[in-house]
């Protein structure tokens, strides 16, 4: 029986880390940089609340959490776009700039949606390579051509936890020509204390050729809600909604999304979490030879080039105690690496303790 034929699309489609282990009922699970202390005790109340009501289709312009969102982030409004995550936005972007003739750059090692949806449109997409896996400005320029349209960056990145500074984000937006959209991914910028980060919208706030995308996701614990927003120059926001889905983001992660914003007091909390124990893990796993990044988001890229197991071996032997590290070989392709959330106490404890035993230290 025959079938309608459909494109064939060459890509690989995304592949998540895993949620789940065999046997283990209760996994703790360190391998999609989700928020180590869950959701605001004010997103908790609302999921409680009798009052809500789902039988209607939600705001589809989601014009009271932009409205949060110009509020706490000194923003225009106008230039607001929610989603279905910031994984939606990167595929408008996509539907509204790309076509087979264009190309796109993306650092080597970036979050794999970029060059998925480019793909998706048929566009060429091109990766620069890094420096000892930070993103190189120069090399990102090097691939640039005529035919460029959108350049992809993840500000810390992701997988690698490095970054670009103020100096060296501007420099990059100088050197690109003006007609390439750069889109810039804060995905991680609340967790950034170090001195010399600087947002990439409170960068290019007032530029007419950048978007900057920021997500519910991580710190604000929001993933299963689906929910992210981008911010932009009028003129291409609007184009954006033109194409979007009508009801792409459901009321409830429109609700949670302002509960977050509210509750300073959870993410300055979550913010010292994380830096606590960002650091204590850091100097801990310099003992067993693993060398990570900088602290600077909420995950490490562990380099097991100096250590005496392979990452596989340590990979496997976590997931026999029930803990789950994200591998960079798939989609990635870094060879020898595992990428690790900072989770909870509890969680981290019971890390460090695995480690300790697979390496033989009491």
């Amino acid at each position: 029986m025959s079938i309608p034929k459909f494109k064939n699309i060459k890509i690989r489609p995304y592949k998540p880390g895993k949620s789940r282990i065999g046997k283990f009922k209760n996994i703790i699970k360190l391998s999609a940089n989700e928020s180590a202390l869950g959701v605001s005790p004010k997103v908790k109340k609302l999921l409680l609340s009798k009052n809500l009501d789902f039988s209607k289709y939600p705001d589809s312009k989601s014009k009271e959490l932009r409205k949060e969102i110009s509020k706490f982030y000194r923003c225009d409004f106008n230039k607001i776009i929610c989603g279905a995550g910031s994984d939606e936005l990167i595929q408008i972007i996509c539907q509204l700039y790309l076509n087979s003739k264009d190309e796109v750059v993306v650092p080597q090692y970036s979050f794999l949606m970029y060059r998925i949806y480019a793909k998706i449109i048929g566009a060429k997409v091109l990766f620069a390579k890094e420096n000892n896996f930070k993103v190189s400005i120069d090399e990102i320029i090097k691939k640039v051509s005529k035919k460029t349209k959108i350049v992809f960056l993840a500000n810390p990145n992701n997988p690698t936890g490095t970054y670009l500074n103020k100096t060296e984000l501007i420099r990059l937006r100088k050197k690109l020509n003006k007609r390439i959209l750069l889109v810039l991914d804060d995905a991680y910028f609340e967790y950034m204390e170090n001195k010399d980060y600087i947002s990439g919208l409170d960068i290019f706030k007032k530029k007419n050729n950048v978007i900057i995308l920021r997500t519910f996701s991580k710190i604000y614990g929001l993933a299963s809600l689906r929910i992210g927003w981008g911010y932009g120059p009028k003129k291409i926001i609007d184009a954006m909604y033109q194409i979007k889905p009508p009801f792409n983001v459901n009321k409830m992660a429109q609700l949670a999304a302002i509960e977050s914003l509210k509750d300073k007091n959870f993410i300055r909390h979550s913010i010292k979490h994380n830096n606590f124990w960002a650091k204590k893990i850091h100097f801990f796993l310099k003992d067993f030879g693993i060398k990570t990044n900088k602290v600077s988001a909420n995950f490490f890229l562990l380099n097991f080039d100096n250590c005496r197991f392979s990452a596989n071996y340590v990979l496997k032997k976590l997931q026999s105690k029930g803990i789950i590290l994200r591998s960079t070989k798939d989609g990635y392709n870094i060879k020898n690496k595992l990428r690790l959330t900072i989770g909870s106490t509890k969680e981290n404890l019971k890390f460090i303790k695995v480690i300790k035993i697979i390496f033989g230290k009491k």
